[in-house]
């Protein structure tokens, strides 16, 4: 399913969210069960199941959710990954790792030793963990992560791509490099664009409209082709869309999502075409 990051519609309640996500054409919502997210991690139990009628009632998937787990040692890591179990959602993202740049051996350590525990309660549970790799994070290449990953069951424990975050760390080859390191493990993709901009305060990244950025869709979707991936796909919407209400925000970035939806589903379709 191509879902769109319910991140974008905060002010949006679970019904009216999936209305309009469906009126555009998507097939699904990867929904934020974190804080100040669509469902609060604490209320998991009581109003995950609710989210997941409402979306399921418009005929849309729910495939994936994301967190901001980052341990099985959170007091909500049980109760949000089994009732996503229960609910029948396949997949979840954690949250984030950070060095702070004093042992990054140590820092790695811990957070792959944290990573773990929490993958333990998403295989009891029934769910599937993809890592996200972020820009400025643990895992940013996936180089540093990706032997701790290699030691886990497959089944329950691969990969969010995020080609975003990978061009902006790897350059022009770092990552080709990263996605063929981990491509047999990918369970879900995040899709979005940026570019480099040099301002008086130096250079930056900027977030940007699919295809108005770095990524090179066409070579990226042909090695997702070839590793056979056939995962949710879900669409971000991270730069600035202008608003002067909550009305008119909301207009705005499903306008927005419709273009890039529109996008990347012609990079798609040329991408698989006869597969």
């Amino acid at each position: 399913a191509i879902c769109l990051f319910s991140k974008h519609l905060p002010a949006m309640d679970w019904a009216r969210m999936a209305r309009a996500v469906k009126k555009l054409g998507f097939g699904g919502i990867d929904l934020t069960v974190r804080p100040g997210g669509h469902v609060l991690p604490e209320r998991a139990a009581e109003d995950l199941p609710k989210a997941a009628a409402a979306i399921r009632a418009e005929g849309l998937s729910l495939p994936m959710i994301t967190t901001a787990l980052t341990s099985a040692h959170d007091p909500t890591a049980k109760p949000i990954l089994s009732t996503a179990g229960k609910l029948s959602i396949p997949f979840f993202k954690p949250g984030y790792y950070k060095y702070s740049f004093a042992d990054v051996r140590g820092e790695l350590q811990k957070a792959m030793n944290d990573f773990r525990s929490l993958t333990d309660v998403s295989k009891q549970s029934g769910v599937q963990c993809g890592f996200h790799n972020h820009e400025g994070y643990v895992g940013a290449q996936l180089w540093d992560v990706a032997q701790t990953i290699d030691q886990l069951d497959p089944k329950w424990v691969g990969y969010y791509f995020d080609v975003r975050h990978a061009v902006a760390e790897g350059g022009g080859a770092g990552w080709k490099i990263a996605l063929n390191l981990i491509a047999p493990r990918i369970k879900m993709i995040a899709v979005k664009d940026s570019y480099w901009e040099k301002s008086s305060k130096g250079w930056r990244q900027v977030n940007c409209p699919l295809g108005q950025g770095m990524v090179d869709w066409k070579a990226y979707f042909k090695a997702l082709r070839q590793a056979n991936f056939q995962g949710p796909i879900s669409l971000h919407l991270e730069y600035e869309i202008p608003g002067a209400t909550t009305a008119a925000q909301e207009e705005n970035t499903l306008a927005a999502a419709q273009r890039d939806f529109e996008f990347l589903k012609a990079q798609l379709q040329g991408a698989y075409q006869g597969v």
